[in-house]
């Protein structure tokens, strides 16, 4: 019989510091102990011991006294991934020339668990438009560069995802089952994704999927901004444009098999 292994001396402590950084979000930045120990399930000295660690290595500070922020050296690590990131290397160019041809922001996004992660971005110049950043997380159904990368998931992969609810975003998110694989169906059929106030009110956008070497997905590109200036007919030229775009950077990072045939 094989013993069992154990856990690695100090894994549950990294685990659970990674969990206190994690619980940091866009939507609150800011947060107290008890806030980090009701996102964490810790308790109230795990978390302080903790939290005094990661603020002794900068990873997170203070901020007004009672509340925490991440840190002088979680921007540090953050930037140098992005710039370790080949996807975000390979596809600047594309985004610059996709957001002064539309005039519109244009963003680089992938996959992390259920939502896109904007990875890079160049925003549009004129003055309503619209305003993502980088680290912006969202919900991967209701984004056209979600769409283009579930439509080209393996099939385990994809039905994995589609296992779980589709949160309503607004009420012209496709969030059954069915309704979206229909949309994914079509995203092949086109070579790009649109959305049209699935996921904010007055917002549209055209994405496409990007393919590393082996023909994997590994990210995707897209232009959005006011559903106003990005009418559906406009949509139909922007999309094909995004999709000659992405498929310059599948290039670059080594795909060959133009994703039509």
């Amino acid at each position: 019989m094989t013993p069992r292994a154990s856990p690695y001396p100090g894994a549950q402590a990294v685990s659970r510091a990674v969990a206190v950084l994690k619980s940091f979000t866009d939507s609150q930045p800011k947060m107290t102990l008890a806030d980090i120990t009701r996102a964490t399930r810790l308790n109230k000295a795990t978390a302080y011991r903790l939290l005094a660690a990661l603020e002794k290595e900068g990873l997170v500070a203070r901020e007004g006294g009672e509340a925490y922020r991440l840190g002088p050296e979680a921007i540090a690590l953050g930037g140098r991934a992005l710039r370790a990131n080949d996807l975000r290397s390979a596809a600047r160019a594309e985004l610059e020339a996709l957001a002064h041809a539309t005039r519109e922001t244009a963003t680089l996004e992938t996959l992390v668990g259920r939502d896109m992660l904007i990875v890079d971005e160049v925003i549009s110049p004129n003055l309503v438009g619209g305003t993502p950043f980088v680290g912006t997380r969202w919900p991967a159904h209701a984004t056209s560069t979600g769409k283009a990368m579930l439509a080209h998931l393996p099939t385990a992969e994809l039905n994995s995802f589609l296992r779980r609810s589709l949160p309503r975003v607004t009420a012209h998110t496709l969030h059954t089952t069915d309704r979206l694989r229909r949309e994914l169906a079509r995203v092949h059929q086109f070579g790009f994704a649109t959305v049209r106030e699935e996921l904010e009110v007055g917002y549209a956008a055209a994405g496409a999927a990007i393919f590393n070497h082996d023909g994997r997905v590994v990210g995707a590109l897209s232009v959005g901004g006011p559903a106003a200036r990005l009418t559906e007919a406009r949509l139909a030229e922007v999309g094909p444009r995004v999709a000659e775009a992405a498929e310059r950077v599948s290039i670059q990072l080594g795909h060959r098999q133009h994703r039509g045939k």
